[in-house]
């Protein structure tokens, strides 16, 4: 794991990065928010991170989002969550999530709005759509995002503020940009729709190796992990 001078530096380097994507993008930078995404990072290191200005992070599990969150208390962090969250582990989650990036089925949904509603809360959630087809990856299909969002939309405890996926794995750069493209359009259709409780004021797209493609499309929030933290070890 990197140390602290190195991630100082790095998260400089990345915000510059996403200067530079914006201003190429005629964009205003204000537009887009940095999340660190801290996979099998250390509670010590995050706390690095923090302390250097990086406020928005997520994590992909929910055991490991229990495990660190006590141990970062008092600092000004607002937590998404990224990762495939299974029902069963929901209530581990609310309402200590600003917003669940990564809804992509009704049992979810239903698991989400009971745990919520139960609690008087309302909860953000990100649509997870696999633009890219691969099978391996998470996500509504492109042409059924828009009926599954309002499927989701008769949940009054759920609020949808936008979408999300994960770009391609591949040195094709038109393939990455064309996933995201589909990301932003799949946006302006939904939003066109005008239904209740469903917004579409976040595109969550763009990672250590694409962002600045995602930012040419409209993101509004990049998710970079390796390019502050280092190649991290999988966990077990």
């Amino acid at each position: 794991m990197v140390d602290e001078q190195t991630i100082v530096a790095n998260l400089k380097r990345v915000r510059d990065r996403m200067q530079l994507a914006c201003e190429k993008a005629g964009r205003d930078p204000a537009g887009v928010a940095l999340l660190l995404a801290t996979k099998t990072v250390p509670a010590d290191v995050i706390a690095v991170a923090v302390k250097a200005g990086a406020n928005l992070l997520a994590e992909n599990q929910a055991q490991e989002f229990v495990q660190k969150r006590p141990l970062l208390a008092g600092l000004p962090i607002t937590w998404h969550f990224i990762g495939h969250l299974q029902t069963n582990k929901v209530r581990s989650l609310v309402p200590h999530v600003a917003c669940i990036q990564s809804v992509d089925r009704l049992s979810l949904v239903a698991e989400l709005h009971k745990q919520m509603s139960n609690r008087g809360l309302i909860q953000d959630v990100l649509i997870e759509v696999n633009t890219s087809g691969a099978a391996s990856k998470q996500g509504v299909a492109p042409a059924e995002a828009l009926a599954f969002v309002r499927d989701v939309a008769r949940y009054t405890s759920l609020r949808v503020q936008g979408l999300m996926t994960i770009g391609p794995l591949t040195a094709d750069t038109s393939t990455v940009r064309d996933s995201f493209r589909t990301l932003r359009e799949l946006g302006s259709t939904i939003q066109q729709e005008g239904l209740e409780g469903v917004q579409m004021k976040e595109l969550s797209m763009g990672m250590s190796g694409d962002f600045e493609l995602a930012i040419a499309e409209g993101a509004t929030i990049v998710r970079v992990g390796t390019a502050v933290f280092g190649h991290r070890p999988l966990p077990a």
